[in-house]
């Protein structure tokens, strides 16, 4: 046994709600989605990208990079930087993208200024129901964020948050064991050597996966 193909789309033939990303995000600018990741939606899986990862404009150049083994539940949603606005003047509306003379003046300096770089979901990181994550967070691997969270700022690996802003709630294991997994990095590991220690890798043992073969 060797585990799914990755690049399936519908990876469960019985519900076709459940879909792998990484063939989604095939041929997409500034996407990055690692291998065995999945959405689930009862509704509309296969429109991730357009409906779920919002305000992501090829020409603003951010990128949205999603390790390998997430789990994003239904009603997730990852805003980019182009929705972001000017916010050094008095107002913040966009004056200038309607045109007719409102462009004049307007200095693309001070809505550049306002973005936040990359969005970026490190491994084995599970999301919760509609929770929501800002531009240009990063969220650690083996990282839980609860149901309706709304994520603000970063979130450091195997740390469970929640909230509207999001904060940590706990850290699922102590600091050693932790820097251990992030060593171990058992989801770059070949999908082989993943099947053949699942057990070690569901497990709570840590020394199951250090030698692990």
């Amino acid at each position: 046994m060797t585990g799914p193909n990755p690049d399936t789309l519908a990876p469960m033939p019985q519900y076709d709600g459940t879909v792998f990303l990484r063939p989604l995000a095939q041929g997409r600018a500034n996407v990055e989605v690692g291998q065995f990741t999945y959405y689930d939606d009862r509704d509309r899986s296969r429109d991730f990208f357009d409906t779920n990862v919002l305000h992501h404009y090829d020409f603003i150049g951010d990128r949205l990079i999603i390790g390998p083994f997430c789990a994003i539940a239904h009603g997730v949603r990852i805003f980019m930087n182009g929705g972001t606005h000017a916010m050094d003047g008095f107002s913040t509306f966009p004056f200038n993208i309607f045109g007719e003379g409102w462009e004049e003046g307007f200095d693309p300096g001070t809505w550049v200024m306002q973005q936040k770089g990359d969005t970026v979901i490190g491994a084995d990181v599970w999301i919760g129901d509609h929770a929501t994550l800002m531009p240009g967070v990063t969220v650690g691997p083996g990282a839980i964020i609860a149901a309706g969270s709304v994520v603000t700022r970063d979130v450091a690996p195997y740390t469970l948050v929640g909230g509207n802003p999001a904060r940590p709630l706990k850290q699922r294991f102590d600091d050693a064991t932790i820097a251990a997994l992030l060593a171990i990095a058992w989801w770059d590991w070949p999908t082989d050597k993943i099947t053949r220690n699942l057990g070690a890798i569901r497990g709570a043992d840590l020394s199951a996966l250090e030698t692990a073969t």
